[in-house]
């Protein structure tokens, strides 16, 4: 059982980092910015996410261990679809989604709650087995690539489903799933490089994902320029 500091400390040290990503993101909102609350919700709703995903994982793990490509793919199939549910249930069915950008606000807001207690759960871990600098250090590591990829996976979910916000029922389910779609390929590529390389080109690997974040930022200015369905 870990103590009441390290818990204190893997508190700190995975959702501190996540919430100022978020409020990074949210500056790209700020002329018709969600309710506090909405956004809370939705955090929390990506946090609790990750308990629910774990032992669907393990269960992956253990059934399909000899093939670490298809635990790999499986496991991003699991962690990209918990985090649109999350999301679903704490804001898409609510009236505050009334506008295009909410979907890739309300998204990466699920998401970063979701990384924030990856990381915790990290840090629990490390700090017991290591020391609480090192585990920091290790955990600012994983606040800039896992983070950043569930930032990226879970924000090509909201833009595609922002950008066919005025679109047709059967339009914005195929949005919907050319987004999952995609999300749960990046997710997957960077996992599978990131384990077979070994980290050797860690430094290649994470200008791929910084490229694409700077695309998904330029998607979020052409979704704010969508105007509110006639």
């Amino acid at each position: 059982m870990p103590s009441a500091q390290t818990i204190f400390f893997a508190l700190a040290g995975g959702i501190l980092p996540a919430l100022l990503w978020l409020w990074f993101w949210l500056q790209e909102d700020r002329l018709h910015p969600e309710p506090r609350s909405m956004i809370i919700r939705t955090f929390i709703a990506g946090m609790f996410a990750v308990p629910l995903v774990l032992p669907l994982e393990q269960l992956i793990q253990k059934n399909y261990a000899f093939d670490i490509t298809l635990v790999v793919f499986l496991w991003a199939c699991a962690e990209e679809l918990f985090k649109w549910l999350a999301v679903y249930l704490a804001a898409f069915d609510t009236k505050e989604y009334d506008e295009p950008i909410d979907a890739v606000v309300y998204m990466l807001t699920g998401a970063l709650g979701f990384a924030a207690m990856e990381n915790v759960f990290f840090l629990i871990t490390s700090i017991s087995n290591t020391n609480v600098v090192e585990s920091l250090v290790t955990g600012n590591l994983r606040f800039i690539g896992a983070t950043l990829l569930h930032v990226l996976s879970s924000g090509v979910i909201g833009l595609f489903m922002g950008l066919s916000f005025c679109k047709s029922g059967l339009a914005k389910k195929t949005y919907l799933l050319f987004g999952l779609a995609l999300a749960i390929l990046l997710h997957t590529l960077f996992n599978v490089y990131i384990i077979r390389d070994g980290g050797t080109s860690i430094f290649i690997i994470f200008c791929f994902v910084w490229v694409a974040v700077l695309l998904l930022i330029a998607g979020f200015e052409k979704v704010k320029r969508i105007k509110k369905c006639q």
